[in-house]
């Protein structure tokens, strides 16, 4: 669940993109997994869906290599764009299975937010191939 305010838009890094739509001073936490919220489900039930619900669900979903569970944000923290030098930070403190995104820096608003999706994302291959 985004924790600040956001908003999407056409991004230069691919499609669409997530913008702060406020200054986030570094260290802010901007997502965090809320059960209800977020959607959590494992592979079994993934390979239940029709196809093409299927792609749709994997274009928006992130694989968690620790817990092998797929997670969909329910929000437009779904638009995360990757980057190899990202202005969030994605960490799995102990008390959080599902991890927390945080400000790596201060972010001014109308910046895009990005992560390194390597961090946290055990499909970040198959992400990278789509178009």
């Amino acid at each position: 669940m985004l924790l600040t305010k956001t908003k999407i838009g056409p991004s230069k890094i691919n499609g669409i993109g997530l913008f702060a739509n406020q200054f986030i001073p570094k260290g802010t936490v901007i997502w965090k997994f809320h059960s209800g919220f977020d959607i959590k489900i494992d592979k079994n039930e993934l390979a239940k869906l029709p196809e093409t619900t299927k792609e749709c669900f994997l274009k928006y979903a992130y694989l968690n290599p620790d817990t092998n569970k797929y997670i969909l944000c329910l929000d437009d923290a779904r638009f995360f764009n990757h980057s190899d030098d990202p202005n969030c930070i994605d960490e799995t403190p102990e008390e959080e299975n599902e991890g927390i995104t945080f400000a790596a820096r201060d972010i001014q608003q109308g910046e895009e937010l990005t992560s390194d999706y390597r961090k946290y994302d055990a499909d970040y291959d198959y992400k990278m191939s789509i178009p």
